[in-house]
């Protein structure tokens, strides 16, 4: 299967995506994930300003095919929700780096939990 990465943010096992973003981190799902899941229909959303917990889940991505668990790739505060997904789930499917993001947080530890991120070439190796 055919997937775009961007070199200029960090991945997860868990098929997640992390890019810093004025002092705040993004995340969202890869083109991978987004592919395997199909139609998007549904985001469950945590709420700003709830805790983000590495490792733990932070909400739900529910498509024809599955339901997945976002597991969250650091820690901190959410800062902000991507309130579009709650309309328009399918933006994880046009748009999943850039209008298809799902929440922004504040994450103090980013520079020591970044060792525990993919760049886009080890994520590449890593889905082959």
């Amino acid at each position: 299967m055919e997937f775009e990465v961007k070199d200029d943010i960090f991945y997860t096992k868990e098929d997640l995506w992390v890019r810093e973003d004025d002092g705040l981190v993004v995340i969202g799902i890869t083109d991978y994930a987004q592919k395997r899941l199909k139609a998007v229909q549904y985001v469950d959303l945590p709420e700003e300003d709830d805790d983000l917990d590495r490792g733990e889940s932070f909400g739900e991505v529910e498509s024809v095919k599955s339901l997945s668990q976002l597991i969250a790739p650091v820690s901190g505060r959410i800062s902000a929700v991507n309130e579009q997904l709650a309309d328009q789930p399918g933006l994880l499917n046009s748009s999943p780096y850039e209008q298809g993001w799902i929440i922004k947080a504040d994450c103090p530890d980013l520079e020591s939990e970044k060792e525990e991120l993919m760049t886009a070439q080890e994520y590449l190796e890593y889905r082959k």
